[in-house]
């Protein structure tokens, strides 16, 4: 890697040009590895997805550093993490074993990629979804990483083969895609390079699991993985059905989230088919002929512009003002009842 490296700005968001050499600049007193393996992950990107895994693994247990390239970045990302787990701790939603304290305790930050990853096996790459972006950052963890190594990229499009190809640590590399906002919705989708070696899909799984998350493993790479080729279904579907005046976009919504959305928050559409009749075999004899009857009928893939587009915004707008304060709020209600939802499905499981 070279000596000095310029970016136009912080991977959280905002900031001004920055030069930074390969000097140590990380803060927070080291700490002396638990037991468990990775006992260290590194999280490259202190944005939204960045915090959020930082938690998350802080929560299991692990010291985390957390990676960026402005101190004032980091700084306001520690706020921030801090913030939601007192409010977690609070309202008795905070997760693991720890108390919010003990788990700050365990995130460190820094400002020097070489010295952040360093005494990692698990490295969480979370920088925007821009390839060349996140291509120039693999490409500098290749040059400074063991062989044992895990690099991984919270990307939610971009094909691992794109990511990965040509890196000389590419079979260590995967992708471990969470869905937003990961500390609240445990899904992690593991897509692996053509050339990623079974150990790391195993080896990252089990960390997965460790930390409470729900992994899912993809046999080869497809555009969009499986989440977003299933929720961009619903969404075109969506759109063609309010575009056509079939029904407005705000009784659309609560057909999912009255309806579908109850199901599918315990089980999927697959085991659903199968309880709907006597298994899968018997719900296809009798519903198969009716569900290609309704699916011929299904349109191009919309456009998501012009006189739809403005309907929709103005019936979520009207909803929800596209005002900062009350997005926040918003998002601060989804995700108490996401948490909320959480705690249930734990609970009923354990039942």
């Amino acid at each position: 890697m070279g000596a000095a490296v310029t970016w136009r700005e912080p991977w959280g968001g905002g900031g001004r040009v920055l030069r930074r050499g390969w000097e140590a600049r990380c803060r927070a007193p080291a700490r002396s590895p638990g037991p468990m393996e990775p006992a260290q992950v590194a999280v490259v990107g202190s944005g939204l997805i960045g915090r959020s895994w930082a938690m998350v693994f802080a929560a299991g247990g692990f010291k985390v550093k957390l990676y960026d390239i402005a101190q004032q970045q980091l700084t306001s990302a520690l706020e921030n993490i801090r913030k939601q787990m007192k409010e977690l701790e609070e309202t008795g939603f905070l997760k693991g074993d720890l108390s919010a304290e003990q788990q700050l305790a365990l995130i460190s930050t820094c400002t020097d990629l070489k010295a952040a990853v360093e005494g990692a096996t698990f490295i969480q790459e979370c920088t925007p979804e821009n390839l060349e972006l996140k291509k120039m950052i693999f490409g500098q963890l290749d040059l400074i990483v063991g062989d044992n190594v895990i690099l991984s990229s919270s990307t939610s499009c971009l094909l691992p083969s794109k990511l990965f190809t040509g890196l000389k640590h590419v079979k260590q590399c995967i992708v471990s895609h969470p869905v937003n906002p990961p500390y609240f919705v445990p899904l992690v989708e593991i897509v692996p390079h053509p050339e990623t070696d079974r150990s790391t899909i195993e080896r990252t799984y089990a960390l997965m699991k460790k930390i409470g998350q729900s992994p899912v493993k993809l046999n080869r790479e497809v555009e969009g993985f499986v989440l977003n080729r299933l929720q961009y279904a619903v969404i075109s579907e969506a759109w063609r059905l309010v575009g056509e005046g079939v029904i407005s976009p705000t009784d659309l919504d609560l057909v999912m989230s009255d309806g579908l959305g109850m199901r599918y928050a315990f089980i999927g559409p697959l085991e659903t088919m199968h309880l709907n009749a006597e298994g899968i075999s018997d719900y296809c004899e009798r519903y198969s002929e009716g569900m290609k009857l309704v699916l011929d009928t299904f349109g191009p893939v919309p456009e998501f512009s012009g006189e739809i587009k403005q309907k929709i915004n103005q019936a979520m707008s009207e909803k929800i003002p596209v005002v900062p304060k009350v997005l926040d709020a918003r998002r601060k209600w989804r995700d108490e009842c996401l948490t909320g939802l959480a705690k249930l499905k734990k609970q009923m499981k354990s039942d």
